[in-house]
């Protein structure tokens, strides 16, 4: 049986549940079963053992008050509600050992569940010489490069050392916690992806592989294939 990955998701301007179809038709067409966990789910533990696999998705800023910050000027909107129960969802996971596949806001809800940090707004803190990192390009398009960390997942997935991903985001990762490790970097230093050193399958990237799959980018669809096949071998 193929197995089933549970995909967060958001809430919309009325306040109802929201999945972009790109995130879907990702874990579909590497092999998986998705199914939408609604915001403030309940009985986190019992639906973690029923999981084979878990995506985080994109979305609004984490609360900076999960991190020990007060919030910056340049903060975006914000969810509590989603924050605390996709940080349970993660965690409980996490401790069970199976597989994570983090992507956007979720990568960062990662870092920030070990400890880590995220510039609320990279721009105001971080550098005004930064590279674009919020496209206006359709997310299809692979708009800047990344190198790769050596002796990595995503550098055995990759094949090679420097890519071309996608960009849609205004925070960054800061400072990161074991067991997560840096797997890659953008050209002007902004951390790109991580990875677990003590789980079997815990990996998460700061662009959108998803928007990028439909394209046949290598990349991309081996992330989702991977991620899917550790969720097969968890089921």
């Amino acid at each position: 049986m193929k197995p089933v990955i549970r995909v967060t998701s958001d809430l919309d301007q009325n306040g109802d549940t929201l999945v972009q179809t790109r995130y879907i038709q990702a874990v579909r067409q590497a092999g998986g079963v998705p199914v939408i966990l609604p915001v403030g789910l309940e009985a986190i533990e019992e639906v973690c053992d029923r999981l084979d696999g878990l995506l985080l998705i994109g979305g609004e800023d984490l609360d900076p008050y999960l991190y020990g910050e007060e919030p910056h000027r340049q903060l975006g909107k914000v969810l509590p509600e989603r924050d605390h129960s996709e940080l349970a969802l993660f965690k409980t996971m996490a401790d069970q050992d199976k597989p994570v596949f983090g992507i956007c806001r979720g990568y960062q809800l990662m870092n920030v569940a070990f400890g880590g940090t995220i510039y609320q707004d990279m721009y105001a803190q971080l550098s005004e010489d930064l590279l674009q990192h919020y496209q206006l390009t359709d997310l299809d398009y692979a708009f800047h490069s990344i190198d790769i960390v050596g002796d990595s997942r995503l550098a055995e997935w990759a094949g090679t050392s420097e890519v071309r991903v996608n960009s849609l985001h205004h925070q960054a990762v800061k400072e990161v916690k074991a067991p997560l490790v840096v797997t890659a970097v953008a050209k002007d230093g902004v951390i790109e992806a991580l990875e677990s050193t003590a789980h079997r399958f815990m990996v998460g990237v700061q662009w959108h592989p998803e928007a990028m799959v439909k394209q046949k980018d290598a990349l991309s669809l081996k992330l989702f294939k991977k991620f899917i096949e550790a969720a097969s071998e968890n089921r």
